[in-house]
């Protein structure tokens, strides 16, 4: 029951939703859609492992995580646009970025895993 709570990449899922959420956190409220934006976007992320765990077939579970992968680009778009807005920093940026690219890594490895 509730296997997705073993998965590492559900853990790591949480874990870069937790930063989107610190990094957004001091968001003037001109900018409350991005704020939004990143915070839906990227608990997208772990909600979509989540359900796709729930499927009866390896390659419907595989379908809900190309869709995490999206919205860890996403996310990743609207930094860049809090970056461009200066609303985050560029180090706060590049925490995200390491943050996306190492959840991307273990996303696509885990695809690949119920492909095979």
């Amino acid at each position: 029951m509730f296997r997705y709570r073993n998965l590492r990449v559900y853990q790591e899922a949480i874990q870069f939703h937790r930063l989107m959420v610190l990094l957004t956190k001091k968001f003037d409220r001109e900018f409350e859609y991005l704020k939004n934006q990143v915070r839906r976007s990227s608990l997208s992320v772990a909600l979509n492992i989540a359900e796709g765990s729930a499927k009866n077939s390896d390659k419907d579970f595989n379908r809900y995580l190309v869709i995490a992968l999206g919205s860890i680009n996403e996310s990743m778009a609207s930094c860049e646009v809090a970056l461009g807005e200066k609303l985050i920093s560029v180090e706060d940026f590049q925490r995200a970025e390491q943050s996306a690219e190492n959840l991307t890594k273990q996303l696509g490895s885990f695809s690949k895993k119920l492909k095979a």
